[in-house]
């Protein structure tokens, strides 16, 4: 028992470091629980649990750094909720199977992307805010909601992807505004799992603690080293999503 719970608080809080950094945690904090031998359902909404908490102190600390734009970020908050509640609603009535082939390609698209585009988010190139701005950051917020509740892998890397190509913020910036947008997602599909009894507290609260100090040390990082960290962790989060993708189809 000890030994399982070193196992998931370890990987979580590399999970959690790497998440705030540029998204993808998903991909070290869920296997590690799996191994641990957690029930599938349980290791869902434990993981749920444990990521919104890291997620929501790594939004506190890029917004007390003055990295959050909340000019804009204010108006995508309630669409990007908006479209989680709808994805989740739409994943109970439909299959995901033909969403997960598409995404496969678009992920593996924006790794490549990034990967050519040497300078792609190396500064900060955004200029001014306005109504056409507001109303594709909201659009993208309701679609970008809408896939996290409804499928959700890659939803860290869509997002900073999104706020790099369409307003110009450099990966940090990117990264910070991000994660508020995820944070709002994610508590759609943390509620459903609490209502369900599928959140397991023995291995959650002490998994959620040291992935909370991960998210910090993340933070920090992605803070005084820039982009320079950023993206180079972005690709290879982005291409680890595709390789878990194809091994799913596998």
């Amino acid at each position: 028992m000890l030994l399982n719970l070193f196992i998931i608080c370890t990987l979580g809080f590399f999970a959690a470091a790497v998440d705030a950094i540029a998204g993808g945690g998903g991909l070290i904090s869920l296997p590690a629980l799996l191994m641990v031998g957690v029930p599938p359902h349980l290791a869902l909404g434990t993981n749920k649990f444990s990521a919104s908490m890291a997620s929501l102190n790594s939004s506190i600390a890029f917004a007390r750094s003055g990295k959050v734009y909340f000019p804009l970020v204010k108006w995508q908050i309630p669409f990007t909720l908006i479209g989680a509640i709808l994805g989740a609603w739409t994943v109970l009535r439909i299959s995901s199977t033909l969403l997960s082939k598409a995404v496969l390609v678009l992920i593996l698209l924006v790794g490549i992307y990034t990967m050519l585009h040497k300078n792609l988010g190396m500064e900060n190139k955004f200029q001014r805010l306005d109504s056409v701005k507001i109303a594709k950051g909201c659009l993208f917020a309701l679609a970008l909601g809408f896939y996290d509740g409804f499928f959700g892998p890659g939803t860290g890397s869509f997002l900073i992807f999104s706020f790099i190509a369409l307003f110009g913020f450099d990966f940090v910036v990117a990264s910070a505004n991000s994660k508020v947008l995820n944070f709002t997602s994610n508590i759609t599909s943390l509620l459903l799992f609490a209502w369900n009894g599928k959140i397991l507290l023995f291995y959650g609260i002490p998994m959620a603690l040291f992935m909370i100090l991960g998210s910090q040390v993340g933070t920090k990082l992605a803070l005084q080293r820039g982009a320079s960290l950023v993206k180079p962790i972005f690709i290879m989060m982005t291409l680890l999503v595709a390789v878990k993708l194809v091994y799913q189809y596998l």
